[in-house]
């Protein structure tokens, strides 16, 4: 009930300050367990997504985050749960594996924190290790303009904000390669998609687009999930 009563309140916020546009909902599927990687520079990128998305999405948030006295409740009882960056963290890893084997979507930012640049940084290899261990689709989130707002609202101007859900793609292991090389080579696939689907000075160390390969992605394909 809390978070269908504060998506509204966000949606009502979100259409006083921005000016939207969502293309490729239907790129998320319709049911099973999904991860959605975003690109993060700035703080409210999260809520953005959840909130908008056609699906239901929980998210992962440094501990710091939900430390913080009144904005950190109101992040738990939205749902989120805490990852310690910088280790291995055994319990955000056991719930990100409950959530997607409940049937959810995982929002995931890839680069292990917010870019202070503003474009992507390089990739960590985590959203690959739980993608292979609870074979979920990944389906790439670009969101693009989000930095204006602080400079908009001070001019009492509306942010022209653009989300794109990019299509699902799974990840597929290779033999006769070590564990660590595939999950970092998987990662680097994975971020060029992302890369992709935003404007050219957001793309940072993946600007290079003709270096992009596939070798260990392949299709999502809905015909071949088991029923519900």
């Amino acid at each position: 009930m809390f978070r269908r009563f504060a998506n509204l309140l966000l949606r009502i916020l979100f259409r006083i300050l921005l000016r939207v546009e969502v293309t490729g909902s239907e790129n998320v599927p319709a049911r099973g367990p999904f991860i959605a990687m975003i690109n993060h520079i700035y703080l409210y990128d999260p809520v953005l997504l959840t909130a908008l998305a056609p699906r239901f999405i929980v998210i992962m948030s440094k501990i710091e985050n939900l430390n913080i006295p009144v904005a950190g409740l109101l992040l738990k009882l939205y749902g989120s749960f805490p990852v310690r960056r910088g280790e291995v963290d055994r319990q955000a890893i056991r719930t990100s594996l409950d959530v997607l084997g409940q049937g959810h979507g995982l929002m995931m930012a890839p680069e292990g924190t917010r870019s202070r640049a503003g474009s992507l940084q390089p990739g960590r290899v985590g959203m690959s290790w739980l993608a292979l261990h609870s074979n979920a689709p990944i389906v790439p989130v670009a969101i693009s303009g989000q930095e204006r707002l602080t400079r908009n609202l001070k001019r009492l101007r509306r942010t022209p904000v653009r989300m794109v859900f990019g299509k699902p793609f799974r990840l597929h292991p290779q033999e006769g390669m070590r564990p660590g090389e595939q999950r970092r080579r998987m990662t680097t696939e994975a971020m060029y998609r992302l890369a992709a689907l935003l404007p050219p000075e957001y793309r940072g160390v993946y600007r290079n687009l003709e270096e992009a390969t596939s070798d260990f992605l392949i299709p999502y394909e809905p015909s071949l999930e088991p029923p519900a």
